[in-house]
């Protein structure tokens, strides 16, 4: 299985392929890291054709299942000869009273396939929860989504709670959702926004400078 392959399967989106392939090339041989770097390959592609508006949303959606896939298999082989470097590690969460989750799933594809450490708390996700989450992990970023004008307040009580936790120096906290902006983030708490979830991995990369 050549690498360009593997690659090309991502960009391609064949989502019942991919597990297969990764499977063959790790029987092959193959450094489980060089074969995440191929799928990231594909990744970037992906991203930039969605920013070139040459791929939409259900392509991105499709992007992602298939990188989930190639995870399957890729997560334990990466597991095996982890790097010493520790990655940098997000938790992702829908805030309290929000059930979508398309665009935090996304992105949560596209942060496993730049190297880092995803903890996805999924939707509907209080305060508490949050900062548990990040006791436990030691997160140094958390992204939270709100799709719904009546949530985007939940962020405030995140910032606060974290606050209150002594935790909110520790952590850098972005937000992302079609009711939000730059400065009603900023006004709610948060350290960054972002448009979409592409938009989101390259800035999420700058905070965990």
């Amino acid at each position: 299985m050549e690498f360009e392959k593997l690659t090309e399967l991502l960009i391609e989106l064949e989502v019942d392929d991919i597990e297969a392939a990764v499977k063959e090339a790790l029987d092959e041989g193959k450094d489980p890291f060089k074969v995440l770097n191929a799928l990231t390959k594909g990744m970037d592609e992906v991203g930039r054709r969605y920013e070139a508006k040459e791929y939409y949303l259900t392509e991105l959606v499709l992007a992602g299942e298939t990188m989930k896939e190639a995870f399957k298999v890729l997560k334990p082989a990466l597991a095996a000869q982890e790097n010493i470097e520790s990655k940098p590690k997000v938790i992702l969460a829908t805030v309290k009273g929000d059930n979508h989750d398309i665009g935090k799933n996304i992105l949560g594809s596209l942060l496993l396939s730049s190297g880092f450490e995803i903890y996805d708390l999924g939707m509907d996700v209080d305060e508490n929860t949050i900062v548990d989450k990040v006791k436990e992990t030691g997160a140094q970023i958390v992204a939270l989504s709100s799709l719904l004008t009546m949530t985007v307040e939940q962020i405030e009580v995140v910032h606060e709670a974290l606050q209150e936790a002594n935790l909110r120096d520790k952590v850098k906290l972005i937000v992302g959702g079609a009711p939000l902006n730059e400065d009603l983030a900023k006004k709610l708490g948060a350290d960054d926004f972002a448009e979409d979830a592409v938009e989101g991995v390259n800035h999420i990369k700058a905070l965990a400078q």
